[in-house]
This record gives structure tokens, sequence and C-alpha cells, in this order.
């Protein structure tokens, strides 16, 4: 059950399925603030809720996935704070996590996102997000900010929570053979978050337009389809790939991997959409 070192720990959780907007963001003091109207659960019982997602933000890291959270799904979505600046070495994780004062709404979100980005507090979020009913977990940035892959086991093990740990978000969902995503929670974020996926129409040659089906989350995939438009078909999967580096996401920028492997997705992606649409039209 569960794949170490590589990304991924897993448990069977269940979520249910989209409804229409109510985004929740929470207060400057930690505390969820609903800033929607009454949603259609509420009003229409038989209709079942829509995927809840908290957010734990430090500093800019996470701040874009509120974002497009947002703007771009019908989740709603809540969030809490830490600070950007943490101790080097934090030798007691619990009593840290205490001060810190994370809403427990968040933490009980079907969904929790920590961008905690620290290998000593993330499993103590992780265990609190588990044991206050969160059905699954996602631990960007890889394990160096995961902390220890048998811990996170022990916790996934005892609370049924799913845990997944990627390096970089639009890879989610990547792995169509992977047990991660025959999880529900997971498998419905990743239906509108994660590895991107396009639908083109081409005239004259060129990109006419591009419509996101599922994007990435930091949001590059739509403010690269913006800027696709007019581009001749046979340089769009470049240019693609270029727009996405172009975009400040927060990947890790080096000679290979993190935002070098998202521009590769974003290129196959387009790639993918002028086959199909060349494929639609024959």
């Amino acid at each position: 059950m569960f794949h170490a070192p590589q990304l991924r720990l897993h448990m069977y959780a269940t979520s249910s399925p989209q409804m229409p907007p109510n985004s929740i963001r929470s207060g400057a003091d930690g505390a969820s603030t609903d800033h929607s109207s009454k949603p259609l659960s509420l009003l229409h019982p038989n209709i079942p809720p829509m995927l809840s997602i908290g957010i734990i933000t430090r500093g800019k890291y996470g701040r874009r996935l509120l974002d497009t959270i947002t703007h771009h799904t019908e989740f709603t979505v809540s969030s809490a704070d830490i600070p950007p600046t943490l101790p080097d070495f934090i030798d007691d994780p619990a009593p840290f996590v205490d001060n810190l004062d994370l809403a427990p709404g968040v933490l009980s979100s079907d969904l929790l996102i920590t961008y905690s980005l620290n290998p000593d507090i993330t499993p103590e979020i992780v265990k609190r997000a588990a044991s206050a009913g969160a059905k699954a977990i996602i631990i960007p940035g890889g394990w160096a900010s995961a902390g220890d892959p048998e811990q996170m086991k022990e916790i996934s093990a005892q609370y049924g929570t799913r845990i997944l740990v990627e390096d970089i978000c639009c890879d989610i969902g990547g792995d169509t053979d992977s047990t991660d995503y025959t999880d529900p929670t997971i498998n419905e974020f990743a239906s509108v978050l994660g590895r991107p996926k396009l639908e083109v129409q081409l005239g004259d040659g060129e990109i006419s337009d591009v419509k996101v089906l599922c994007g990435a989350p930091c949001g590059s995939t739509w403010w690269m389809a913006k800027h696709l438009k007019g581009v001749p078909v046979s340089e769009a999967p470049a240019w693609a790939g270029l727009l996405v580096q172009q975009y400040p996401c927060r990947a890790v920028r080096g000679m290979t991997g993190g935002i070098h492997h998202s521009a590769e997705l974003h290129k196959r992606a387009m790639q993918a959409a002028i086959k199909k649409y060349y494929g639609d039209n024959d």
C-alpha cells in the first residue's frame, strides 16, 4: 500500500461531485470565513456537496493555487497561513504547530494541500488533518519537504487518509495506472487541476482558440492558453512549453526537472490537442 521513496502513499477515501461555486477564504486570524451564498446542497438536500479543499500557505507558496481554485473551479476553498520564515530545526513540532493556531475547518477539509515545506512540521500538520477527517492530503515540494516516508505511512494507515507527495503539482493525475487515482478525492481534484489537458480550434494554419480542460494548479495553463492564440500550428507545442517557463511558477528552476518538466507536460498537451483536432475533423 506504500510506495516509497518515490512519491505516493495511499489509503481509501471518498469524495463528492462538483457543484456551483461557494468559495471560502480564511480571515487574517486564520479562521475560515465564508464569503458566499448558501450552498445548493443546503437548499436541495438531494444534491451532494462539492469537494472542499483546505490550503496551508507559507508566504508566497500556495497563494496562486488559491486564485486558481477560485477562478477556474467549482471547489470550495479555505486557507490558513504559516510564517514564511521558520527555524532551521524544530525539535518538538507539536507545540510549534499548536502556536500556529491553524483553523480546524481548514484541516478537516475533504482534501488538504499543505505548502508547509518543512520536514519537521509537515508530518505534524498531516497527522492533525488526518485525525480531523481529511480524506486525502497532497504535499507539494517532494520528500525533502514532506519528512519521513515511514511516518507518513503510519499516519496513512492509522487514519485511512491517502497521502500524495509530488515534486510539481502539474504532474498530479499523470500516472493513471497508479492506485492514487482510484482514490475519489484526489481523482476529483486531478480531473480539473493537475496534468494539463487542452482542446484547440485551428484556422488558417494558426491556433484560433485554446480551451483548458485540466490545468496546472498554479494557473500557468490558462495564462499559456491566452497567449497561444494566433501562433502557427507547427510552432504551438514549442511555444506552449516556452510560455509556461515564462509564467512566474514556483517550481524549481534548474537544469532538469521542475519548471522544465512542467514545460514538457504542456508541450505534450498541445501536441495531443492538435492531433485530436485533426482526428476529429478528418
